[in-house]
């Protein structure tokens, strides 16, 4: 059952609301399932999940193996996915003042910029391998370009001009607001599908049929294979975890339920099981014509040595780069900035900088390194890991998927907390990761690296409904409210 909130008179606080945060009207929600789908197909077939994809065979997985690995990763997500959708779809509202209802308006910040810190870090990532792909493609129409080598930073001269490209790309689609962008993705998501069917098709030429791919051994047994199978699986999800967090910041725009979980349902597990089999199978094609894996797509367009081939296959990367970053990235680092400052943020505001602060992570000092991308993915998930089971435990144990919408945006209202701290949120955030990190700080622990995400969802989960079943009991009573 979807709810309408109206605003008109509910005085809320203007440092915790403007029109971006506000909750979406009916007349808005205009998302269909197929919307939903086309969107998480453009986020699902991008540049990083390929790479992680083929990474699995670069660790030492057969190609069955990765399948079984990315198989038991999207499910689990789309579970996650399906159910942390439902309040945005239910209030129109987006993650950073949900989320209040858990922590607090002020303890709040903390998950949204662990958030917004994640989501421009993988802006900068996947900005950087697009970068790759457009300083391919203008290298080899345009030789004369390499030779601009100066190293400025720890990167050439040539790609920095490529790197201003890739941003200025991302400013025009961005310019075009939401909405907008939704009409993109219905054209992106399924084309960069039929792309990925093409070079598919390549492989099974380069092999002589899927029979060779698929032979290829694992070089994992034993016990060295459960916990690399636990890594990939992990790091699967650590690639969706801050997703699994904000899906209210595009479930908001879906008119229904039913559009939210089909559209889900299809976009999800169904296209990266479609998606990354074509990685796999490339990948495995490179370990038969070189002799070894290149699981960098732009590596393998140059080791092509195929002129046409590089400017299309490096323009298909940058569409899909672009694809993922606006929804998956951008998006949600906007809300989170602007949930920060809302008088001063707005959506237009926020777009540009969440840009200019992707630079600062300078993925080009450590993005070709397969082992690199999957503990940084790790370590991700484990953090978000908890925020992802508090959540899930405030809205549908705690509230029992019912809230007080204008409460949501008042310092001192229901939600308020201690000071506008909810503590029992924060010590479950605090504890979770900390057990979540365990195997990074403990080396002794190091196994529970394999299932950070899993570990920080039930333990954040069971803490919070520990704490906040009692406290929010006594809330109640005391204040004479309806318990939700």
């Amino acid at each position: 059952m979807l709810h309408e909130t109206n605003m008109a008179g509910a005085s809320p606080d203007p440092s915790l609301y403007n029109e971006d945060l506000a909750p979406i009207p009916f007349a808005r929600r205009d998302w269909s399932w197929l919307n939903m789908a086309t969107v998480w197909m453009g986020m699902v077939h991008n540049i990083v999940v390929y790479e992680a994809a083929a990474g699995l065979m670069a660790l030492g997985f057969s190609a069955w193996e990765c399948m079984e690995v990315v198989a038991v990763a999207y499910v689990v997500l789309f579970l996650a996915m399906w159910f942390n959708a439902r309040a945005g779809t239910r209030y129109g509202i987006p993650f950073c003042v949900l989320i209040r209802s858990a922590f607090g308006p002020a303890g709040a910040q903390l998950p949204v910029l662990l958030r917004g810190f994640c989501a421009i870090f993988w802006f900068s990532v996947q900005a950087f391998a697009a970068t790759q792909a457009v300083d391919a493609v203008i290298g080899t129409v345009w030789p004369a370009w390499n030779a601009a080598s100066l190293h400025i930073l720890g990167m050439s001269a040539h790609m920095w001009g490529a790197a201003v490209l890739v941003w200025a790309l991302h400013a025009w689609v961005m310019g075009h607001g939401v909405s907008r962008i939704r009409n993109f993705e219905l054209v992106a998501g399924p084309l960069v599908i039929l792309i990925g069917l093409f070079a598919t098709i390549w492989a099974l030429n380069v092999a002589h049929g899927p029979g060779p791919l698929f032979a290829v051994p694992s070089r994992l047994h034993g016990m060295a294979f459960v916990g690399a199978f636990a890594s990939g699986v992990t790091g699967m999800i650590g690639m969706w975890a801050t997703f699994a967090v904000n899906i209210p910041d595009l479930s908001r725009f879906v008119r229904s339920e039913r559009d939210q979980v089909l559209g889900q349902a299809i976009g999800l597990p169904v296209t990266a099981l479609v998606f990354t089999p074509m990685a796999i199978i490339t990948t495995s094609a490179t370990i038969i014509l070189f002799g070894r894996p290149i699981w960098n797509p732009v590596d393998l367009l140059l080791a092509l040595h195929h002129p046409l081939i590089t400017v299309f296959g490096g323009a298909v990367i940058v569409l899909a780069t672009l694809s993922v970053n606006t929804v998956a990235n951008i998006v949600p680092a906007c809300y989170d900035l602007i949930n920060l400052a809302p008088r001063r943020l707005n959506f237009d505001r926020a777009g540009p900088l969440v840009m200019a602060l992707g630079l600062l992570f300078a993925p080009w000092l450590w993005f070709n390194e397969a082992s690199s991308i999957f503990q940084a993915l790790g370590i991700i998930s484990g953090l978000l890991g908890p925020v992802t089971g508090i959540m899930l435990a405030d809205f549908f144990v705690i509230r029992r998927q019912s809230l007080d919408v204008p409460a949501l945006y008042q310092r001192h209202g229901r939600y308020g907390g201690q000071h506008g701290w909810h503590m029992p949120g924060l010590i479950a955030f605090v504890i979770g990761g900390i057990v979540a990190a365990l195997g990074e700080i403990v080396p002794a622990l190091s196994a529970l690296n394999a299932v950070a995400w899993f570990v920080g969802v039930a333990v954040g989960g069971a803490i919070y409904t520990a704490l906040a079943w009692k406290s929010e009991r006594r809330a109640v009573t005391d204040a004479g409210l309806q318990p939700q």
